[in-house]
């Protein structure tokens, strides 16, 4: 293998059946309190991913995930917040996961195993040189993400990833790659735990810090959010009224009226 999985080493917790509840929140809260950390020696390179990431949106391009098991469902996770928190196209950030939607629901057999159907899946999406691919993978050496990222390498696309173990296939392979070493899961193997913590962590940075970077975001406001509901339009409403000077009834018109915050904003400003 070459390298040291990590994320499959013994628990330094023994006889977990044996604990009482407090006992077992407290020793996961105890280790989940070193992600951060962790996450946090890695921004130098996730500060690299994000910039190339944020010159292909900019010119066109659109982000592609693509993991298996928890892996794949932080990916489909994350892009699927993009379009109503930011107002983006669903078609911006695409997230796939080994034995595609079934498996966001339920683990599909062998599916992560395989070599050739991650590129097929990314055939479907016409992935092209003005895209970015990120493999998210804890292991590092899961066949379906690897494959996908060494495709996309030799057509000539960017690619980077998100791993917990250093000197892992996934690692080796992409250009722009984040390794977060978080150690052993509190249940051995269980890389839901502090592996995907962290993952969701990265994603959280990568998104934001991207839609931010492209004008997605106006002072620390959220001005291109859907209207999906209740909630989100009486926030608009209030940042509305925050922005210019006008009573309650009337920013809500304006929301309603030109379905976003900027765009209620604008016109209002051009009357």
């Amino acid at each position: 293998m070459g390298y040291t999985k990590i994320t499959e080493l013994s628990s330094s917790y023994k006889h977990l059946e044996k604990m009482s509840i407090q006992e077992i929140i407290e020793s996961i809260n105890k280790e989940d309190k070193t992600i951060a950390l962790a996450v946090e020696k890695q921004l130098p390179f996730i500060n690299k991913m994000i910039a190339v990431i944020v010159t292909k949106l900019r010119d066109g391009g659109r982000l592609f995930y693509i993991g298996a098991g928890t892996s794949g469902r932080l990916g489909i996770l994350d892009a699927s917040e993009c379009p109503p928190t930011f107002g983006v196209p669903d078609e911006m950030v695409i997230g796939l996961i080994a034995g595609g939607d079934i498996a966001i629901r339920k683990a599909v057999e062998n599916a992560e195993d395989s070599t050739t159907q991650s590129w097929k899946d990314l055939q479907e999406y016409q992935i092209s040189k003005q895209d970015v691919l990120i493999g998210i993978a804890a292991s590092g050496s899961t066949p379906y993400v690897v494959a996908a990222i060494e495709k996309a390498n030799a057509e000539g696309i960017e690619t980077g990833c998100i791993t917990m173990n250093e000197g892992s296939p996934l690692a080796l392979v992409s250009k722009y790659p984040v390794v977060v070493t978080v150690g052993p899961e509190f249940v051995t193997g269980s890389s839901r735990m502090k592996a995907g913590t962290a993952q969701k962590m990265v994603l959280n940075m990568i998104t934001t810090a991207t839609m931010i970077q492209l004008g997605r975001v106006k002072g620390n406001r959220m001005v291109d959010m859907q209207l999906t509901n209740t909630k989100l339009v009486e926030r608009g409403t209030l940042m509305i009224m925050e922005s210019i000077p006008v009573e309650e009834d009337l920013a809500r018109q304006l929301l309603l009226k030109y379905g976003s915050v900027r765009e209620a904003i604008l016109n209002y400003k051009n009357v």
